[in-house]
């Protein structure tokens, strides 16, 4: 279900124009970005990237699984990278082999810094120029559907963003098309993409769906059995990344 526009964004200021989902579109034009190149100086001592979840699986590696199946075309080749920092071990944060790994040497300048970094290594590998947009969402997020993100997908181009909307309230991932790459290079700081999506609002996309994950991110330890266990109108918006 696309976007009423009497309950649009205010942040955007132009009309939203209904938006068919492309039924068509190839999986393989998108590729997952999960941003875990952060500090987590909220959480405490720990990395929280590392904790220990119910299931066995650490934050990271329980977010990536969650979403992968959504990044996962039917010949079993995943499209779903993980933003760290550079010297970091893969295995030891508990990235699946099958994802893509992408290294963020600019990650103490910010979330915005890590994102342009991110940007800068799809560019520049080769295999991944059939990419057409970057679904970006946030390492601390593991209670987002795959199917949420499936649905996303099939709005995406090379010229939209698109976000989730969850009973007003915008979410993640946020999908990028190729032709806002150049500004998303750009970026640093801990302000994200927000700026990118303020200077592209005619580009905007709002999707609603039923799943209040892609409002729920762990700041601290005590988030954790709420990020496991959403309760509906329990759940505060995320605003790492994007605006809210």
């Amino acid at each position: 279900m696309h976007s009423d526009p009497r309950n649009r964004d205010p942040c955007d200021h132009n009309p939203e124009i209904p938006v068919e989902p492309r039924r068509q579109q190839a999986l393989g034009n998108t590729l997952g970005v999960v941003m875990a190149a952060g500090f987590s100086r909220r959480f405490g001592c720990d990395d929280k990237r590392t904790v220990q979840l119910a299931g066995g699986g650490t934050l990271l590696g329980t977010t990536l699984a969650a979403i992968k199946p959504a990044f996962t075309d039917c010949r079993g080749r995943c499209l779903l990278a993980a933003v760290i920092r550079p010297q970091e071990s893969p295995s030891a944060l508990g990235i699946p082999d099958e994802c893509m790994v992408l290294r963020a040497p600019n990650a103490v300048q910010g979330l915005g810094a890590s994102i342009a970094d991110a940007i800068r290594a799809v560019q520049e590998n080769p295999r991944l120029k059939p990419i057409h947009s970057v679904a970006i969402l946030l390492g601390d997020m593991p209670a987002i559907r795959a199917d949420t993100a499936a649905n996303l997908l099939r709005y995406s181009s090379a010229a939209s963003i698109v976000r989730p909307r969850y009973r007003g309230r915008l979410g993640h991932p946020v999908l990028f098309g190729r032709d806002l790459w150049s500004d998303l290079r750009g970026i640093s700081g801990e302000d994200g993409a927000r700026q990118v999506i303020a200077a592209h609002s005619q580009a905007l996309i709002v999707v609603d769906v039923e799943d209040e994950g892609i409002l729920l991110d762990i700041d601290r330890a005590e988030d954790i059995h709420r990020a496991m266990s959403p309760r509906p109108g329990t759940v505060k918006a995320s605003g790492a990344m994007l605006e809210e």
